[in-house]
C-alpha cells in the first residue's frame, strides 16, 4: 500500500525528532529456524537487510498447501533484544482487507449480503457519487477498488492516531465522508468517473465493506472474523487493534533514514478494516493456506469452495473491465490482486514501519509471506531482492521434492 505510505510521510517527517532511540541497523546473527539447507537464502535476506537497513524479517515459503520452510532474522525489538521471529506479530497493513474479503465472502455464504446488491440497503446512510447519483455502489467494486469512492489525502492522513486506538467509530467517520451534509462530506470524496468506471484503490472503500460486514453480521467485525475465520485456522495470535494490556507487545516498528533505523509509535487508523491486522507470519500463512486451498485450513472449512473461487477470480476481462486498467499489468479479485505485471496474485501492505507481503504463483502452488518491522530509504530495493529469494528458494525445495 504505498500509497498510504506517502499520504503520512509528511506526519512522520514530524514525528522522527519526538524519537530518541536512533542507531544504525544492525542484522545480528539471530538463528534462524530454517533447515540446514536454507545458507544460500539466510545469506541473501541477511545481506539485503545490512543494506536495506531492515531492523527484522520474518518469512514463510508454501508448497501445494503447507509451509515448507520459515526462517527469521533480526531484532523485533532492538532495545530489548528481543528476536524477529514467525511467531512476532505486528501489523499487517493492507493484507487487511484479504481478511475483510474473506469475512465479507463469509457473510454472504450466511445470506446476510449480496456482493451486488446497492451497498445503502445496509446502511443507516445513503451512500452515492454526488457526480451519478441515480448509479448504486456495490460491495464488488468496493472489493476492486471500483466504487469510485476516493480516499482524499489531506483527510485519510489525519486518521493516524500514534500510540492510541482510534478514538474516531468507524461508522461515525464514515457517515461523516460518506453522507450527503456529513461533517467531512465533499465532492471531493468521490470520483468524477461513475461507479465501475475506473479503478482507484480506496483505503476508505475497504473501511465501508468492514463496516458493512458489522452491520449485516449484528457484531463487531473483529470479533466475527475471529470466531468464524482466526480460530478454526488456528491463528491465535492474530488480532485487529493494539497490544492488550499484560500481553507480549508487538514488534516495534523503524524508519530507515540516514542509514540509521528510527523508532516509532505504534499507531491504529480510524478506518482500521483497511489496515489494522495484527498477526505473526506463522498465522497469516494458516490464513493464506486456506484460501490457497479453497476454504480449507488447519482441518477446518472457513469458507465454500465457489465463495474461494469468487474472492480469488481475476474480476477484469478485455471486454469488462474499468478504462484505465491495463489487464496485462494489473487485475483484481475481491481484495485480491495481481502483483508485479501478473507474475504474482495475492496482497501487500505498507504502512509507516513495516512492509507485509502475502504472495502466490497464478496456479496458487507456490507462495511466500513476508514480514519487516521497517520501512523508509533504500528498503524498497531490499524488499524485492527478498521476495527474489524467498521465490528462488521455493523452486529449490520443489526440486528437491520432486527427487
Amino acid at each position: 500500500m504505498a500509497v498510504r505510505y506517502a499520504v503520512v510521510a509528511g506526519i512522520l517527517a514530524g514525528l522522527l525528532g519526538m524519537y530518541s532511540t536512533m542507531a544504525t541497523a544492525q542484522t545480528p546473527a539471530v538463528p534462524a529456524t530454517t533447515p540446514a539447507d536454507s545458507a544460500p537464502v539466510d545469506a541473501e535476506i541477511r545481506r539485503q537487510m545490512a543494506e536495506g537497513h531492515l531492523v527484522g524479517v520474518a518469512a514463510a515459503v508454501i508448497l501445494d498447501g503447507e509451509v515448507v520452510w520459515r526462517g527469521g532474522y533480526g531484532l523485533a525489538d532492538r532495545d530489548s533484544g528481543r528476536p524477529f521471529t514467525t511467531d512476532t506479530v505486528m501489523n499487517i497493513a493492507s493484507i487487511s482487507k484479504s481478511v475483510v474479503g474473506a469475512a465479507m465472502m463469509r457473510a454472504q455464504e450466511e445470506g446476510l449480503l449480496s456482493l451486488d446488491a446497492d451497498v445503502s440497503g445496509y446502511l443507516p446512510f445513503a451512500v452515492r457519487n454526488p457526480h451519478y447519483p441515480d448509479q448504486p455502489i456495490t460491495l464488488r467494486q468496493l472489493a476492486t477498488h471500483t466504487s469510485s469512492i476516493s480516499d482524499r489525502w489531506s483527510l485519510y492522513a489525519t486518521s493516524y492516531h500514534f500510540g492510541r486506538d482510534a478514538p474516531q467509530p468507524l461508522g461515525e467517520f464514515l457517515k461523516g465522508y460518506l453522507a450527503v451534509g456529513g461533517a467531512d462530506y465533499a465532492p471531493d470524496n468521490f470520483l468524477s468517473a461513475a461507479p465501475g468506471a475506473e479503478r482507484d484503490y480506496s483505503n476508505i472503500g475497504a473501511g465501508l465493506a468492514g463496516y458493512i460486514v458489522e452491520r449485516v453480521t449484528g457484531e463487531p467485525l473483529a470479533r466475527y472474523a475471529q470466531r468464524r475465520l482466526f480460530e478454526p485456522l488456528g491463528m491465535h495470535s492474530t488480532r485487529w487493534h493494539l497490544t492488550p494490556a499484560g500481553a507480549t507487545p508487538d514488534a516495534t516498528l523503524y524508519i530507515a533514514q540516514d542509514e540509521m533505523a528510527i523508532a516509532i509509535q505504534p499507531y491504529t487508523v480510524t478506518t482500521w478494516p483497511d489496515g489494522g491486522v495484527r498477526t505473526s507470519v506463522e498465522d497469516l500463512s494458516k490464513f493464506f493456506i486456506a484460501l490457497l486451498n479453497r476454504g480449507q485450513g488447519n482441518e477446518n472449512r472457513v469458507l465454500q469452495q465457489n465463495s474461494v473461487d469468487e474472492m480469488l477470480r481475476l474480476q477484469f476481462t478485455p471486454t469488462h473491465k474499468p478504462g484505465n486498467v491495463d489487464i496485462a499489468e494489473k487485475n483484481s479479485g475481491l481484495f485480491w490482486q495481481t502483483k508485479y505485471n501478473t507474475r504474482y496474485v495475492g496482497h501487500g501492505g505498507s504502512d509507516p514501519g513495516m512492509k507485509t507481503e502475502m504472495l502466490a504463483t497464478p496456479d496458487l502452488r507456490t507462495g511466500v509471506v513476508f514480514f519487516t518491522n521497517t520501512s523508509g530509504e533504500g528498503t524498497e530495493k531490499a524488499y524485492d531482492g527478498i521476495l527474489k529469494a524467498l521465490f528462488a528458494h521455493a523452486e529449490v525445495l520443489r526440486r528437491a521434492q520432486a527427487q
